[in-house]
């Protein structure tokens, strides 16, 4: 069970660990795509914030049954 453990160099069977490493050293300057618009970034951000205010609202209302 030793023969494939650890990163000394071992054979991988899978190649899984020389595949991580690729994309490790990779990094991100190697899977850049165009920069889109600012207007779409902001996007998952609003909807983050919303989701937030929602689920804050949802608990505080439990909360204003439960000791009301």
């Amino acid at each position: 069970m030793a023969d494939n453990q650890g990163p000394e160099g071992n054979y991988d069977p899978a190649g899984s660990t020389q595949m991580f490493r690729a994309f490790v050293d990779e990094g991100p300057q190697g899977r850049r795509q165009p920069t889109a618009p600012a207007a779409t970034s902001g996007g998952p951000r609003i909807g983050l914030i919303i989701g937030v205010v929602v689920a804050v609202a949802i608990v505080a209302a439990v909360a204003w049954l439960a000791l009301g």
